[in-house]
This record gives C-alpha cells, structure tokens and sequence, in this order.
C-alpha cells in the first residue's frame, strides 16, 4: 500500500504533532550531542511543516529510562541542538502531558515549534496505553510519523496516536519506505547484498528472505565462520554460533537451489587476541590455525567481492567486514565501503556499524541511501509488516 504524507494534506494554519527519532548518542561526561545525524534528517519534513503555515509539536524518546524520569536523557540538549540547525527557537517543555503541555500547544502559531520531553519517562508509551496515545492527540489536528527508526515498535507515539488522527509519513519515512520497498519488490539487477556484523542469528531471517530476491550474497564479519565451519572449513578461535550451523548449512543448500551466488571470505587477516595491539597475520584458502582468530576479511576476497560489486545494479550493505573500530582490522570494511560507493548501483546502507564507517572513510554523500532504522530496517526487509508504517493512512 502506498502511504499518505505530509504533503497530501492542508496543513495551513493547523497544529501538527510529529514523531522524530531523536535517540542520539549523547556523551556520558560531557551530555554533548556527539552525532546528529538524526535531528539533521528531520528536517526536511519540519521546515516543509512550518513553510506551510502550521505550528508543530516534536515528540520523541531518547535512551531507556524504563518509565522513570532521568536528568540525563532529557531533551533540553536535543531542543538546543535543533534550535542551531533550523535557525528558530524551539519551546522545549518539561514534560510530554499534562497541564502545561496542552497550554503549551494551545498557544502555539504557525511556524512556532515545540518540543516534548522524553516520551518514555511514562511506561505508558511503551506499552501502547490508549489513554496516553489519547492525550497525545489532543494536542493536534495532525499527526506524522517521520521516525522511521521506531516504526517496527507499536508505541503510543507510532502506533496509537495514528489511530486517532488524521496520519500520514513524513519525508524521511517516505524514503524509507521507497528505498527498502524497492529492496524487495523491484530491484536492479544483478542485485547483491552484502553482509556483516557478529552473529547469523541477526541476520538469518533477513538472509532467508532475501534469497528468493537477490542475485548474490556476500558475507563478512564474525558470522561468516558460522558459515565456513558449517562448510567444513578450519576457523581457529574465530567467534562461531555452534548452535546455528545447521541453519547456516540450510541457508547455503537454499542458495545452490536457487543458483545464488553465495560468497565466503577466502582468505583472513588473523590475530592472538582482538586487540588494536595484535599483531596481524595472514590465513589463506586452507582456513585460520588453531589459537588464532579471524578478525578481517583479506585481500584476495576484497578483490572476489569487489568483481562481483562492480557488476551490480542494486546493493544492499548490513554489517561491517570486520573489526573495523581497530585499525589492524578495518581495511577489509573501508575497502568495501569504497567499491559500494563507487559502484554506480542503487546503493541502500543500514545498521549502525555500516554507517559509521562510511562515515569515517568520507563515502556517505555517494550511497543512495542511508537507512536510519537498524532494526526496523531488518524487519522491513525480513518482510513484517511494521506497526508504525501499517497504521498510516493509505493513499
């Protein structure tokens, strides 16, 4: 279904509420922002809000305070960092409802924006209480839902307000929505999918549905000794899912079924230990000796995988290469990054560690894509239904 967005309404001289995801990593000793990322992606959406006339409420949750309210995760830093960034200033509440908060949003004119507190310093938000999502409501004629990040969660803010209002995507979401959508429904081809990160158990329901979409997969990172091991392969000491090696095992005898390219790492770069102090060694195609482990991929399947990146027309990328964050142990991941951003492919990056690195090896303005969503980009691609897209109002 193709969703309603922000720019399918009249929203002159209306009040909006909008759901953001302003869950940014803070500092612990300092309290700076030290990623804002996600407050610059919103906004699009906000400066379309408040160019057409409308005042907005901001709502969002940051950390997990479990229902309690925290001094350390309220959002008077986020307010700051969004007044700098849209160049007006944001009124930041000290709470998400009640007395002040409905007076608050009484009082606002258009092109004034507000912003709530932590909305999961009441359990209520987490738990989908109607009563809550109710109160929410009423502070709006509207409601939008541009974080994307929390749409596999059915909260009060994603899923019970949506309900109550008038309820469409915003910009982000929207994009979200196109660039993943197009992930399982109408991809370029050949279309491969790389991916990394620890454990094939993150991964396996994703890897199995994309098997009847892709023409290649490419595996990195430590969940790639699940599958070599299953293969038969010596791994050393490399982290290994015991109990998922039959399934590894399936997923390879699928992919031959279904003449999937299906690549492993043939050679590694290897270490005693996972330190940046390590020194690093060389394993070739006879497999990682015994006490050492695997903590990169090597040059000769850089150069395997690069040949198949440079054919491709689609490129989904999930999970680093390796241990990235050690220098002895992130070439594999940089060069990756490098041939996916020069591809020339439809390129769609998710989860945080990707991203990261990106970001770092400079790469992050030539991917099409960058997905915010971590796991509710996994879910939307394992192909569930996410609560917060499935309670949008279809076109």
């Amino acid at each position: 279904m193709v969703k309603k967005t922000i720019r399918d309404l009249d929203i002159a001289a209306k009040r909006v509420i909008m759901r953001v995801d302003y869950n940014v990593p803070i500092d612990k000793k300092t309290g700076a922002i030290t990623d804002d990322t996600r407050i610059k992606k919103s906004l699009p959406t906000i400066e379309y809000i408040l160019s057409e006339g409308a005042s907005l409420i901001l709502m969002s949750h940051l950390g997990r305070p479990k229902g309690q309210a925290s001094a350390a995760l309220r959002l008077t830093g986020v307010g700051e960092k969004l007044s700098e960034l849209l160049g007006r200033k944001v009124i930041k509440l000290n709470d998400c409802i009640g007395p002040e908060v409905e007076a608050g949003a009484k009082a606002l004119k258009g092109g004034e924006v507000l912003l709530l507190e932590n909305l999961r310093f009441y359990a209520e938000e987490e738990k989908n209480d109607p009563v809550f999502a109710a109160r929410l409501a009423a502070l709006a004629d509207i409601y939008v839902n541009d974080a994307f990040g929390t749409a596999h969660r059915a909260h009060a803010s994603t899923e019970g307000i949506a309900r109550l209002l008038p309820a469409v995507a915003g910009f982000l979401m929207e994009k979200e929505i196109l660039f993943l959508g197009r992930l399982l429904e109408n991809p370029g081809r050949p279309y491969l999918a790389v991916l990394g990160g620890a454990k094939v158990s993150d991964k396996l329901k994703v890897i199995k549905n994309l098997l009847g979409r892709v023409d290649a997969i490419a595996i990195g990172g430590a969940m790639a000794y699940t599958f070599l091991k299953a293969g038969g392969a010596r791994v050393g000491m490399s982290l290994v899912e015991d109990e998922m090696l039959g399934s590894a095992s399936e997923i390879m005898e699928a992919a031959a079924s279904k003449k999937v390219i299906f690549l492993l790492p043939s050679d590694h770069v290897v270490a005693s230990a996972v330190s940046e102090d390590a020194a690093p060694q060389a394993a070739d195609e006879k497999g990682i000796p015994e006490g050492l482990i695997g903590l990169d991929i090597g040059p000769e399947t850089v150069k395997k995988y690069g040949e198949v990146i440079k054919t491709a027309k689609t490129i989904f990328w999930n999970g680093p290469m390796g241990v990235f964050e050690m220098k002895p142990f992130s070439k594999g991941t940089y060069e990756v990054a490098a041939m996916i951003a020069a591809s020339g492919a439809t390129t769609v990056v998710g989860g945080g560690d990707s991203i990261s690195a990106l970001k770092k090896s400079g790469y992050e303005d030539k991917i099409s894509h960058i997905s915010t969503g971590g796991g509710a980009s996994l879910e939307f691609l394992e192909g569930l239904e996410l609560p917060g897209i499935k309670a949008l109002n279809n076109r």
